[in-house]
Order: structure tokens, then sequence, then C-alpha cells
């Protein structure tokens, strides 16, 4: 078989929603799949915004490619945005597989497979979503739903410190604690200083 100079990479993709998440296992997994890159981020998959290494990689990668991913859920998390990608990735010659999952677009059955595991990754994202809404409607029958985290008016406590009135009464005003008005008040003196 005669070589023809260019060789086909295979490059990996890790991906974890928070900060706070370690990607050590997915690295070296795909390390050890044969990638000789591995990009990585802390970003939610639940769209393609703020995604900036996949954006990359994705416009870096060429014909004979390979994209590696431990799981899909790492690529996308809606069906409509994992099918996006594989279109992109087949209309440049470029095969997706993953470690942990017998996903491999360039054979039939791994194209089969990945088609299956969108259509119920996507039914499992929906479950929840509809878990979650029940659990809030019955929190708030209950009474006890608070909501998102409030929103403390910072220039609102500052006007009201520049009135005069004291960190008690101004959280009472407010409905917020009187140690998170003296927080405030902290960090304004650190702004002023």
């Amino acid at each position: 078989m005669q070589q023809t100079g260019v060789t086909m990479a295979v490059y990996g993709y890790a991906r974890v929603s928070t900060g706070e998440q370690d990607l050590t296992i997915q690295r070296d997994a795909l390390l050890k799949a044969g990638c000789s890159v591995v990009r990585e981020e802390k970003q939610s998959g639940a769209s393609m915004d703020g995604r900036n290494e996949l954006k990359m990689l994705l416009e870096f990668l060429r014909a004979g490619d390979t994209l590696m991913v431990t799981k899909t859920d790492r690529l996308a998390r809606s069906i409509k945005d994992l099918q996006d990608i594989v279109h992109d990735l087949k209309a440049k010659g470029v095969a997706l597989k993953a470690t942990d999952q017998p996903i491999d677009t360039s054979t039939a059955a791994g194209k089969c497979f990945l088609d299956m595991l969108g259509v119920f990754a996507e039914f499992e994202n929906n479950i929840r979503r509809e878990r979650q809404m029940q659990g809030i409607a019955k929190a708030k029958a209950a009474g006890v739903y608070k909501g998102g985290k409030k929103q403390i008016d910072r220039k609102q406590v500052a006007r009201m410190l520049e009135e005069g009135l004291s960190p008690t009464e101004i959280g009472r005003r407010l409905d917020i604690s009187r140690v998170t008005v003296y927080r405030i008040w902290d960090e304004l003196g650190a702004e002023e200083g």
C-alpha cells in the first residue's frame, strides 16, 4: 500500500458542565484511545453558546480525521444539536467515535446506534424537565417554593446607607439579612478605597 504523505489524525473532545467538575477521566480515556490532541472545556452542553473549544475543533478537522468523545452527551445534550454536529462532520468527511459507546459514524451499525442513543438522551432530558416542573408546582402549592436567588439592588442599599438608615432597618425593608447589608457596605467601602 502506498503512503500519500497525509496523516489522518484523531482528535479528542472532553467537556464537563461546571468549573468544579474534573476532566481527568475523560482526558485519560481519550489519550488512551489514541487521540493526538484533546480539547477540553468546562461549559454546559445545553447549547453551542460559549463552547469555543468545540467550535475551534470543528473548524480545524479535515477529511479523514476522527473526532472522539467518551460519550455523545459530552458533545451535545439535544438530538438536534447532535444531529447538526454529525451532519457537519459527515459533510467534511470526518468520523465520530466514542470510547464508552459503540459509536463510529464510519460504519452503518455505529451510525444506527448513534441515532438511537440520541433519541433516548432527548427522551431522558424531557422526562427530567417534566419532573423538575412537577416538583416546582408541588413546592409552590405547599408554599415552600422561593424561586431563583434573590437579586439585591446594591445601589438601593448604598442610597439607604447614605440616608442614615441602619443595616437592621435596611435589611427589614428590603427583606435581606443584616449580614448581607454589612457585606455590601464593606464592598462599597473597598471600592471607594
